[in-house]
């Protein structure tokens, strides 16, 4: 038994009482620390021990309230003591009670098996040989049982075979692993909280259907530890029946609840693979944001662009049709070695028919042969890649030169292009957010200017192609013929409306959409003073109205006053770490900055800042840093999931 329940730093709400609010004040944890607790979702305060031994004669001492309604008059805190009584009072009897179930030696189970001296240190031997091979075969990921562990079996598989080496036959049971097992993921948990020192941390959640087609989610945490390092550190994996948004929010509740975690201290969340959870509306980070506004989302960069590929693909048919035909047509081509050796024949032909015609221009590095990247939904810059080879795939464009695929092909070529160095530079081991920032704007103002003015050039570039190639051209003063809609529902239109408003404006403003929505004016604010944070370059972007902006949206650790001590603190820690200290001259990033500072001991000079600064090492924006915790979480959801359901 862990104890009362205390959650500490939970805001507990108010309640009227005679025109003054009043609310549960969580000193009383240290006044009754030994038996008081709260409920979160009642708003009540209970007794632990009244709960647990609830007799005859618990009505005594308002002992009803405590155990079973719930005490919610806070304006009565005289009912705690009123409550506890005499020395022989329900309560004190039911607090000896609970004193003995924690005590071990007073349990049934020990008056049952009592052991000497020698047998409970040969047994602790005997444990103490289990958990190591329990600890080796975790770390090293390996499966625990075999499909034949008899005593005559040449080959008894990890765990007995590691276990025997000590000589050792005792403790094998596949309940006791479990058990040794189960204790691991406690003890290591605890620790992880333990370690957290009840700070602000990130949510990591990653959902998806494993290859037993469960749907499983994982839950991490990431927070600054003591010495100013950042960890990420898995502490569940969940089992979920129903995908909604809300259900999925309220198993993490549930989750972090267990661990007596709340979202009130979550500061940063981040999520992976699930349409649910990234949608903006539905989704889970929105219902968290909707409970807690500070739990701001600002995912990965990468992830964002790719999203944005999706969504167009998805809501624009042709466009999805398109990828599809173009990952087909690599498929045929790829599946034989024969057919890929023919087509770079014909390219040759085609090549220096072009050289000779001066369409294209001769130099080191151009015109070499390059394999046909396979288009993918969450890889977003093969995207551009293949399309940006049409000129050599016209071989096999021969099987569908329609001017839709032509017009498609042409226009979503531009339109990834817009994005093409964004994503690119996102995709740098080393990122600089403010030149990341920059090109977001840039991307941007080129799409608005795509939609304004790029229509004719598209058109006629498009017409070109097809005059070159004999590709037929539609009257685009004739209706356009839907194939894909009902005759009953459709809607007559001319073919030059369908292709400049339905398909060409559409795309243009999805991608816009999308590019406000995941980069809107929070998400500017937090990533500029991620940057003005940055020890890069003797503190360079060093800028104090942008990361004043990045505490404001902040509220509750950033108050009026708090504003105003962060401003001046700024200022002395800018001239320390410029120009007295040297330690800070020559820090390689964020990491090493709040290291440092714990180090030196400056982060108790400069606890605002510092607050920042964890902060900014919570928001998830590095694209290394988001996919080696994925990847971490996707090896446990998947590899060792598998093999532990063996073992199970």
């Amino acid at each position: 038994m862990k104890g009362p329940c205390q959650p500490r730093t939970h805001q507990f709400p108010e309640t009227d009482f005679f025109g003054i609010p009043r609310h549960f004040v969580y000193t009383w944890f240290d006044e009754y620390c030994d038996w008081l607790e709260y409920n979160i979702s009642v708003d009540a305060a209970y007794c632990l021990p009244c709960y647990l031994f609830q007799g005859e004669n618990i009505n005594q001492g308002g002992g009803n309230v405590f155990s079973t309604k719930g005490f919610t008059n806070w304006h009565r805190k005289g009912s705690f003591a009123t409550h506890i009584g005499p020395s022989n009072s329900v309560h004190n009897q039911s607090k000896r009670k609970c004193e003995d179930l924690m005590r071990e030696q007073q349990s049934i189970q020990a008056a049952f098996y009592k052991l000497d001296d020698k047998s409970k240190h040969e047994y602790r031997v005997r444990l103490n040989a289990s958990i190591d091979v329990v600890r080796l075969l975790l770390n090293q990921g390996f499966v625990f049982r075999g499909h034949e562990e008899s005593e005559s079996s040449l080959n008894k598989y990890n765990f007995l075979e590691v276990l025997s080496c000590s000589k050792n036959n005792k403790m094998t049971s596949h309940d006791i692993q479990k058990d040794i097992v189960t204790a691991c993921q406690i003890e290591t948990v605890k620790a992880i909280i333990e370690d957290r020192n009840s700070d602000y941390f990130a949510l990591l959640v990653d959902e998806s259907r494993d290859v037993s087609r469960k749907e499983q989610m994982d839950i991490c945490l990431r927070y600054v530890d003591k010495m100013g390092f950042v960890m990420d550190a898995f502490i569940e994996l969940v089992h979920i029946k129903d995908t909604s948004a809300l259900s999925l929010k309220e198993a993490i509740v549930n989750v972090l609840a267990h661990h007596s975690l709340t979202l009130y201290i979550v500061r940063e969340q981040c999520y992976d693979g699930a349409s649910n959870m990234q949608c903006e509306l539905g989704g889970v980070k929105t219902l968290i944001r909707q409970e807690n506004r500070l739990a701001h989302f600002v995912h990965c960069f990468a992830h964002q662009l790719k999203l944005t590929l999706v969504a167009v693909s998805k809501k624009c048919v042709q466009v999805g049709e398109l990828v599809l035909l173009i990952s087909n047509i690599l498929n045929v081509l790829g599946a034989s070695f024969k057919r890929v050796d023919n087509f770079q024949e014909s390219q040759k032909k085609h090549l220096q028919m072009a050289l000779d015609m001066g369409e294209l221009e001769t130099g080191r590095g151009l015109n070499q042969e390059l394999g046909r990247v396979k288009a993918s939904d969450t890889r977003w810059g093969s995207h551009y890649n293949t399309l940006e080879e049409r000129a050599s795939a016209s071989g096999f464009l021969r099987s569908c030169q329609i001017f839709e695929t032509i017009f498609l092909l042409h226009l979503m070529t531009d339109v990834l292009g817009i994005t093409n160095d964004l994503n690119v530079s996102l995709q740098k081991k080393k990122q600089d957010i403010a030149n990341d920032m920059i090109l977001v704007k840039v991307a941007k103002r080129r799409s608005s200017l795509k939609k304004n003015i790029g229509w004719d050039s598209l058109k006629e570039n498009v017409e070109a192609f097809c005059i070159k190639h004999g590709i037929s051209l539609p009257n685009f003063d004739d209706p356009y013929a839907n194939f894909g809609r009902s005759r009953r529902k459709v809607v007559i239109c001319t073919t030059l409306h369908h292709y400049r408003v339905d398909v060409f404006y559409k795309i243009i403003d999805w991608q816009l959409q999308e590019l406000n929505d995941r980069f809107n004016e929070v998400t500017s604010d937090l990533l500029n003073g991620v940057s003005c944070l940055n020890p890069i370059d003797s503190f360079s972007s060093f800028d104090i109205k942008k990361i004043m902006r990045m505490g404001e949206l902040y509220p509750n650790d950033f108050d009026g006053s708090n504003m105003r001590a962060l401003e001046n603190q700024l200022v002395n820690y800018i001239i320390y770490v410029r120009g007295i200290d040297e330690r800070f001259s020559n820090l390689g990033g964020l990491g090493e900055l709040s290291r440092k500072l714990v180090e030196t001991k400056k982060h108790l000079n400069y606890s605002l800042v510092f607050l920042l600064v964890k902060f900014t090492l919570l928001l998830l924006v590095a694209t290394a840093t988001v996919e080696r915790a994925f990847s971490a979480m996707k090896i446990i959801k998947k590899t060792c999931e598998i093999e532990w359901m063996m073992n199970s």
